[in-house]
């Protein structure tokens, strides 16, 4: 039998030649190896034989911290005592030779797993390393003294082990020295001893620790001037948001390094900054970096921070700034191994360090993992994989961390899984038996409390150390809605970064960020909306809704989505329901799971953040009731406690939950499922909304103008379903939708799909993106398949259906009378396609906010939904253009994109050297008014930009061109030239009066760029 004592931590200790080992000296951890210790390390435990570590090596120790579970060396000091008292001495097996005078103890064993296990593959370094430091004295971190083995929060801590001492010793806090008593908690049970479970409580353990600094134990931080870092140091204060962003997917196959050598085109280009996705480590392989494992150290697979510097260092020599995604929602727990807050969960349970990190509900037992390859045996035969090898729990490639002292020789390795804190089970049980939240419904995504100051210190301290070093100039905040409180979140990071914020919020029509939210605003998805919308031709929706109706596509959108939410809610986010339901005390479980899933589905928002949302709340609230009248009761109770307590957990986490199922429910499920006009199924798009009027665009805009200036702006990202030029193509067919409606048919009769919604899905998405390969429009339909959840979803996929759809594009594009049908009807819409795409780039670029272009899409972009959006680009091919256009070359409209190109570089540059202030619609006149949209803006002092584009080309076209139409100009001192075609435009009347012609103006592009000189 092992006993196990959980190792103090002192927080003065700080002597990297110590490992950062808390109180022990050198000479303690040295006797600790020879005693046989398994492992050394904050809160590691040490299994020995007959003999304990001399008490006297811990004289100078210091104070212990003041958490309940840690327990002074001054206890090893009673082996007899134990013995009398009927528990032995531990024994251990014996391993290495005996120390002369001494009775044979085993050797130390290494404190990580050997880096190569054969025959297994090679192992990374377990992540039980010490957790990064932050000093009290730099985070502006204290700590708050709570009476013993109280938590702040209520509730007393698990008391100790019976037999288990608690010595009286001093605590330090500031220099001053306090009476405390330390408790200790064994972790794990011996070999053969079952998992217990802790006191029931969702709250894990919290204790001091440098790495994380916990919430019990500290005090908010201390409040920051604007710019100012906890602590004082400084950060980019108050500096101006970039002219404009062009992001770029970093990856193991472009890096950092390959950023840097590109910076010089970016330049040219007119680009204000370089915005990064994620930097933090992340997963092996991650091709997106969305998936961190270690918020403190920058990706290797990046390069390293050596090549994050050297980015930073180009892009300053260019005057250019750096804008980084980042990801505070969650972490990657794919690979236990990897993610060391997550290893040392698993392998302590709620009295981890890091337990309190994850949102985890430890009331309900051992943490389950949905790993288990599953044959319809709920993962039994997977179970009789398992082995244990180097300490570990071993299935597949995948390592799992043991308990100490839960384990010994020859054990079976099914009764050691047993002991651990978390069991391995079925991946088909990941939607119903989580007990930890998640992103969406991607089990290998753990999301991270950062709602706590002290994780939102260990998540943030390498971003923050890179703003307070002048290395980060903004931050793009990856999903917000999934946070306890993204407000608070918000002002938190506000106070610790003075630079450019703006957070990936989807907004609803008409909906607006909160104003106590300190940031710039969004990242341009309700922009996306409004651009593209003014661009499609409303008149298109009645034959197009025909078309759809005939073939069996559904187009009452708003029922639609209801159904597709509530099942998200009631078939994919079982877990996070449940976790919801558990709340409600003395209602019936399931009418508790019905009422908490018709709430989640009636929200007419993502999410509502009250006490400022409660109006959405409301709404939400009246819709649910008149659905469900048979659980109005209910829904009634559920509204005054959340009303009576908008903070709670209650409220919190129905909020939480409500954007996830209305994320998961209308863009990865409506979506495919009502697909009569893909170019309106986006990312905070409105399919029932058949596109934007002009005047609903030019009030949105100066909204943005006078709320939000600086908020981004966007046409096409990593998650857009669909790139902004395959939208600029698809507008076009809402001006020809008899044409389009009678191909359809023609080609569904001919060679269609099984299933309605996806063959109308297939055949739009063939003409937006042609030509495109066979194999690129494969996978599209089989995710958009998948996505759709009529046929066939990820979890329950049908094989024979999704075999007839991987065989379809090949076989429409190898049937020529087919393929050569489709490729006459694009080239009818081809030129109008270039039109609106040309026309929806200016008015983003130089409308109101913080314009992005998306990597590679400054030439024609035909890309999908990802991965396909996130392949490589050809910036050879560019700069190549580029080198003709800084010639003076003026490319014609045609296939290369050129002229796309020459149109970013001009509004970039432009942007970059005069302010684009104010907004002021432009009114056309003439009998073809319609089809022109134009604005002007200024420095602030008098109008003299105007950006001009042309709507509806189809329809200008049949009704016999511009027909006389004019567009009278702002007047003021100088004339107006066009920066796109280099032509002057003279005056009407000697006072400077200037109304441009839109025959002329447009005749060589479709667009035009004005400026005063």
């Amino acid at each position: 039998m092992s006993a196990s004592v959980v190792v103090p931590y002192c927080a003065g200790s700080r002597s990297p030649s110590r490992l950062r080992l808390g109180p022990f000296s050198s000479s303690t951890v040295r006797r600790a190896a020879e005693s046989g210790a398994a492992g050394v390390g904050n809160g590691a435990a040490f299994p020995f034989r007959d003999r304990r570590p001399n008490p006297r090596s811990s004289r100078g120790i210091g104070a212990l911290a003041r958490a309940p579970s840690w327990r002074h060396p001054r206890a090893l000091r009673r082996p007899r005592r134990r013995a009398a008292r009927g528990r032995p001495p531990a024994a251990a097996p014996r391993r290495g030779a005996a120390v002369p005078g001494h009775r044979p103890r085993p050797a130390r064993p290494p404190l990580h797993p050997p880096l190569v296990h054969p025959p297994l593959a090679p192992l990374r370094r377990p992540p039980v390393g010490p957790p990064l430091r932050l000093p009290a004295e730099r985070s502006g971190y204290g700590v708050r003294r709570t009476a013993t083995g109280q938590r702040p929060g209520g509730g007393r801590f698990p008391g100790p082990p019976s037999g288990y001492a608690a010595p009286e010793t001093g605590h330090r806090t500031g220099g001053r020295r306090t009476g405390r008593r330390a408790r200790a908690v064994r972790v794990g049970g011996g070999a053969g001893r079952p998992w217990s479970a802790p006191r029931p409580s969702t709250t894990p353990r919290r204790d001091v620790e440098v790495g994380v600094p916990d919430r019990d134990h500290v005090t908010e931080p201390r409040t920051a001037a604007r710019g100012t870092a906890p602590g004082g140091g400084r950060t980019p204060g108050a500096a101006p948001p970039p002219t404009s962003t062009y992001r770029l997917q970093l990856r193991p196959g472009f890096t950092l390094a390959d950023a840097a050598d590109l910076a010089g085109y970016l330049r040219r280009l007119g680009v204000g900054a370089v915005y990064t996705s994620p930097l933090l480590a992340a997963a092996a392989g991650s091709a997106h970096g969305y998936d961190v494992v270690d918020p403190t150290a920058v990706s290797a697979a990046l390069g390293g921070d050596r090549a994050r510097r050297a980015l930073v260092s180009r892009l300053r020599e260019l005057g250019m700034g750096i804008v980084v995604d980042i990801v505070p929602n969650h972490m990657s727990v794919a690979d236990p191994a990897a993610n060391r807050w997550w290893w040392d969960v698993l392998r302590s349970g709620p009295e981890s360090r890091y337990a309190c990190c994850f949102d985890i509900d430890w009331s309900r037992g051992p943490l389950r993992l949905p790993v288990l390859a599953d044959e319809g045996d709920d993962g039994a035969a997977a179970l009789e994989e398992l082995t244990v090898a180097d300490g570990c729990l071993v299935y597949g490639d995948r390592r799992y961390p043991l308990a100490p002292g839960s384990h010994a020789a020859g054990d079976d390795p099914r009764a050691v899984h047993e002991r651990q804190h978390y069991r391995l089970v079925s991946w088909r049980r990941a939607g119903a038996e989580l007990a930890y939240r998640r992103f969406f419904d991607i089990t290998e995504l753990a999301a991270v409390r950062v709602e706590d100051p002290a994780v939102f210190a260990a998540a943030h301290a390498e971003i923050l150390r890179w703003a307070r070093a002048g290395e980060l100039d903004g931050l793009r905040v990856d999903h917000p809605d999934g946070l306890s409180d993204p407000g608070g979140y918000a002002r938190r990071l506000r106070d610790a970064f003075g630079g450019w914020i703006v957070l990936e919020k989807v907004l609803a029509v008409g909906e607006s960020l909160p104003a106590s939210w300190p940031v710039a605003g969004t990242t341009g998805y309700d922009a996306l909306r409004e651009v593209c919308g003014v661009f499609v031709d409303p008149a298109g929706a009645g034959p197009l809704t025909e078309l759809a109706d005939s073939l069996g596509v559904r187009t009452d959108v708003a029922a639609v989505e209801e159904e597709s939410r509530r099942l998200v809610a009631e078939r994919v986010l079982v877990a996070e329901v449940d976790r919801i339901a558990a709340l409600l005390p003395g209602a019936a479980r399931e009418s508790a799971r019905d009422a908490v899933a018709a709430l989640l589905a009636a929200f007419d928002v993502y999410r509502c953040y009250l006490p400022e949302g409660e109006p959405a709340w409301a709404r939400a609230v009246r819709r649910a009731r008149a659905r469900r009248p048979d659980l109005a009761e209910l829904l009634a109770g559920i509204d005054a406690a959340v009303r009576a307590d908008p903070r709670g957990e209650l409220a919190r986490r129905i909020q939480q939950t409500s954007g996830m199922v209305v994320a998961k429910g209308t863009e990865d499920t409506a979506f495919y499922r009502c697909t009569r006009f893909a170019a309106l199924n986006e990312v905070g798009g409105a399919p029932d909304r058949f596109g934007v009027p002009v005047a609903e665009f030019h009030a949105r805009a100066a909204e943005r103008e006078a709320c939000l200036p600086a908020a981004m702006t966007t046409l096409s990202t990593h998650d857009t379903k669909r790139s902004e030029d395959v939208r600029a193509r698809l507008a076009a067919l809402a001006e020809v939708p008899g044409a389009f409606a009678a191909a359809v048919r023609r080609w569904t009769a001919r060679l269609g799909l099984p299933e309605p919604a996806l063959n109308l899905l297939a055949w739009q998405t063939l003409v937006g993106a042609w030509p495109i390969s066979a194999a690129r429009l494969r996978d599209y339909l089989e995710k958009a398949a998948r996505e759709a959840k009529l046929r066939t979803s990820w979890v329950d996929p049908d094989p024979e259906f999704e075999a007839e759809v991987r065989a379809w594009p090949e076989q429409v594009l190898s049937d020529r009378e087919l393929s050569e049908e489709v490729a006459a009807f694009v080239a009818r819409i081809r030129r109008p396609g270039w039109s609106n795409s040309l026309g929806q780039k200016l008015v983003q670029l130089t409308a109101p906010g913080v314009p992005d272009v998306y990597q590679g899409s400054e030439l024609w972009d035909f890309s999908l939904v990802d991965p396909d959006n996130r392949r490589p680009v050809d910036y050879a091919h560019r700069e190549m253009l580029l080198e003709r256009l800084e010639a003076g070359w003026l490319p014609p409209l045609d296939a290369t994109g050129a002229v796309k190109l020459h149109v970013v570089r001009q509004a970039l540059r432009l942007r970059r050297e005069r302010p684009l202030i104010g907004y002021r619609p432009l009114a056309p006149v003439g009998a073809a008014a319609g089809h022109l949209l134009a604005f002007a803006r200024g420095d602030g002092r008098e109008l003299d930009t105007v950006a001009v584009a042309t709507r509806l080309p189809i329809g200008l076209a049949a009704a016999g061109g511009w027909r006389g139409t004019l567009l009278p100009l702002p007047s003021g001192p100088g004339g107006w030239t066009d920066l796109l075609t280099g032509r002057a435009l003279a005056p009407d009347r000697p006072d400077g009066f200037t109304a441009a012609r839109a025959a002329d103006l447009l005749d060589r592009y479709p667009v035009a760029l004005l400026v005063r000189r």
